[in-house]
């Protein structure tokens, strides 16, 4: 942690912020905090076990709150100006996240904003999270929530950035290029759109020299794309967050941001590319205003 987060930077960033301390306890050290939630995110921990240990619940709730998305928004800024994003080029995916399904609970019902869906033969109940990934370093730029039953093509325009020029894809976003909100837009409608075909397409097909170059064509797009599957094995193998915490989709969401962040830095320093994440927070901030929208 002290390698690759800079704290002083983030801290003065977090004070304008941070509980003022006018009802009940005192609230604890925004650094002490700070350490406290990367922990939980990172551990998987419970909003209880976390609260037992540093006795400020009512702070750690009012912290938790405004810190995903602006840290995120830091995290991938900071990357960028230290040339770390490439731009040019996204990666889009999603992934399912398990919910509750039980109605053993005061309300006798289940979250109303998640939703079933069906993947190969197994059915599934939670949310999705929707994810553009840089294409040549693979650093996540844009993060979307959805109930489960939303189909990852209807999300792919919002995690586009207005100077890609090339979007990758699995078959599940085939046909992106004539949905409505490309065509309506110029700027979409030039990207150069590589998804790869259903696996099964090509089963069927003669041996041919045509269908070795489709093949190989489908490799090279398959190299690329598989940068998408980094942060997702991170978020759900290291960090351990394969089933929602919160009801609701704000606050999930909000946990993401911050779960992709770390993750981002977890990347980062995988590449040692140290210290690469010691840019000015505060320069930035004064830049964009901060005011949290």
């Amino acid at each position: 942690m002290n390698e690759i987060i800079p704290w002083k930077e983030w801290i003065t960033f977090i004070v304008p912020y941070y509980y003022k301390g006018k009802r009940g306890r005192p609230p604890k050290g925004i650094e002490k905090m700070l350490r406290m939630y990367l922990l939980q995110m990172w551990f998987n921990l419970s909003d209880e076990g976390v609260e037992d240990a540093i006795y400020d619940s009512y702070a750690m709730r009012k912290f938790m709150g405004i810190l995903g998305h602006v840290m995120f928004n830091a995290i991938r800024d900071g990357l960028e100006k230290k040339g770390r994003i490439m731009h040019d080029g996204t990666i889009v995916d999603a992934t399912i996240i398990e919910a509750p399904s039980s109605t053993k609970n005061a309300k006798k019902s289940c979250d109303p904003e998640m939703h079933q869906t069906k993947k190969g033969n197994e059915w599934h109940f939670g949310m999705k999270m929707h994810v553009g990934v840089d294409a040549e370093s693979g650093y996540v730029h844009t993060i979307e929530a959805t109930s489960a039953n939303v189909h990852d093509i209807t999300v792919a325009s919002r995690l586009m950035r207005e100077d890609d020029k090339v979007v990758y894809g699995d078959s599940a976003y085939l046909g992106i290029e004539k949905r409505p909100k490309i065509l309506a837009d110029e700027q979409k409608m030039a990207i150069d759109y590589r998804v790869n075909q259903r696996p099964g397409k090509f089963a069927k097909m003669p041996q041919s020299p045509g269908k070795d170059w489709d093949c190989y064509t489908e490799y090279k797009k398959s190299a690329v794309r598989c940068k998408v599957e980094h942060p997702f094995r991170i978020i759900k193998g290291i960090f351990g967050y394969k089933k929602v915490v919160y009801r609701g989709l704000s606050k999930n969401l909000n946990r993401f941001y911050m779960l992709f962040g770390s993750a981002n830095l977890l990347m980062c320093a995988w590449a040692k590319r140290k210290p690469c994440l010691r840019w000015d927070v505060s320069a930035h901030f004064r830049e964009n205003g901060r005011k949290i929208e």
